[in-house]
């Protein structure tokens, strides 16, 4: 099992910033994308960045330019940077690994989700 822990949510005025982390730790015997998502009331969960370990990375268009997602490796740690926040980004962010506990088999985990929200 992966146990994934989040933080680094909180409030913020509209144009400020924040770093979410999110730690993985368990029996891990490789990591093949962490990523960050996000659920505002009455939407649906979004995918908001993602990062694979060939280097790859994604981002949703409404965060282009103002997030970065990055990971430590070593320490099985994703970063979120968020910059120049929006009210439209209040959500409740969510930590998704999709990582290997016995070889040959990959499963998704989920954080448990820490809140950020942007006041105007």
């Amino acid at each position: 099992q992966v146990q994934l822990v989040e933080s680094g949510g909180g409030l913020v005025q509209a144009g400020g910033s924040l770093r979410l982390s999110c730690a993985a730790s368990g029996s891990i015997l490789s990591i093949n994308v962490m990523g960050w998502y996000r659920q505002a009331p009455g939407k649906q969960r979004e995918l908001v960045a993602r990062d694979t370990s060939t280097g790859n990375t994604n981002y949703a268009d409404s965060v282009k330019g103002r997030f970065t997602i990055s990971r430590d490796n070593a320490k099985n740690t994703m970063y979120l940077q968020m910059n120049s926040l929006k009210p439209e980004d209040t959500a409740v962010y969510y930590c998704n690994v999709i990582a290997s506990t016995t070889p040959g088999v990959a499963r998704i985990y989920w954080g448990q989700g820490t809140q950020v929200t942007v006041s105007s």
